[in-house]
């Protein structure tokens, strides 16, 4: 096994040709996973442009690719995965059969650490140094859009013939109701970063788009365009005003949701459920097979899905006073905020004192 580290740029067309090979042919493998447009070669490249220290191994048996890690190194020898904090899959993808060692890898990319928030399964190596797995709820089109909604109906009636209903009298309201699947004007995109910033002032959640270099990503990813992958910006518009959108990430047989949001304004009409139907709709024409929520406890999510992947949180790491100092540093944090989230009766108080704080910051805002 030979094991060669670039940076994005240095890649070649024929490393990234083998590597979408091995993701379009994922799920042909059983690994349908692998093919999560974030752990597309297009979203490392694009990454690359907007962070220092971004890189890809390259694992060659045979003289041919066997596997790609793309990840984050600082200076120090801190790893982390590739966007870390905003991509909502992470990992190593291989070919069939592939198998690794983890502190071999990591030496040989010059890692004390990797740290991971959004492990994809059936990374058993990475997998032994995970502390937490969580739930990721998706939504399964691979049988088209009226076998879903079928599901639907049968496993949560009330809540489907509330939102159909709901998405009606919008029209009525109103005006009529239009949905663009892959929208390409700039102003839509620009739209639905201003929601979710003042989307996250409002409850008190920390601003990403506050970030210049995930602003910077994001209009990126919404210009990149291949045969297997894209940024997809939806828009659900009533008399042609925008009421909700998303912006995700699209590889060839899934739909990543990533950044939805809605103009408050129509909030009683639950525009952004109405939008992730459509979605869902217009997704399994394009052959996907489904719609990965995202890993996070959400109502609408609960709504919306037919089953969970799991992913995991934790880190690989050498004998090294890095690995420990920064495990020392991670540790805590991480663990009160799981302990937050997995607990109702602290999680109640603790998001309606993050809201709160929201409102006031807003109002000092106006």
């Amino acid at each position: 096994m030979n094991i060669t580290v670039h940076r994005p740029g240095e890649l070649t067309a024929a490393d990234r040709a083998a590597w979408t090979a091995m993701q379009s042919k994922a799920h042909l493998h059983g690994s349908p996973e692998l093919a999560n447009p974030f752990l597309a070669p297009e979203f490392a490249l694009a990454t690359g442009h907007e962070r220092h220290g971004v890189r890809i191994a390259v694992v060659r048996e045979g003289g041919e690719p066997a596997a790609f890690f793309p990840f984050h190194r600082s200076v120090t020898g801190v790893g982390r995965a590739i966007g870390l904090g905003v991509s909502d899959c992470q990992g190593l993808v291989h070919r069939p059969g592939f198998r690794w060692d983890a502190r071999e890898l990591l030496r040989a990319c010059g890692l004390a650490v990797w740290e991971f928030d959004h492990l994809v399964g059936g990374q058993g190596p990475f997998e032994a140094g995970a502390r937490g797995s969580f739930p990721s709820p998706v939504m399964d089109i691979d049988e088209g859009y009226e076998s879903y909604l079928g599901q639907l109906r049968e496993r949560s009636p009330k809540f489907t013939r509330t939102t159909l209903a709901k998405d009606r009298k919008l029209g009525r309201d109103h005006g009529a109701v239009r949905y663009v699947h892959d929208e390409r004007d700039p102003r839509a995109l620009a739209t639905l970063m201003a929601w979710k910033s003042a989307q996250y002032r409002r409850t008190g959640r920390s601003d990403r788009f506050a970030h210049p270099w995930i602003r910077e990503l994001v209009r990126r990813l919404f210009h990149t365009r291949t045969e297997s992958f894209a940024g997809i910006l939806s828009v659900l518009y009533a008399a042609d005003v925008p009421v909700a959108a998303h912006f995700g990430l699209r590889s060839e047989r899934v739909l990543a949701c990533w950044f939805p949001a809605y103009d408050p304004a129509f909030s009683k009409y639950s525009p952004g459920l109405a939008l992730h139907l459509r979605m869902a709709e217009a997704a399994a024409a394009d052959g996907i097979g489904y719609l990965d929520l995202g890993r996070g406890q959400k109502e609408y999510k609960d709504s919306l899905k037919t089953r969970e992947l799991t992913v995991s949180e934790g880190w690989v790491a050498l004998r090294h006073p890095v690995a420990l100092g920064h495990r020392a540093h991670r540790a805590p944090v991480r663990a009160l905020r799981n302990t937050v989230l997995s607990r109702p009766e602290l999680f109640a108080p603790a998001d309606k004192l993050l809201k709160r704080m929201g409102k006031i910051r807003s109002l000092s805002r106006e």
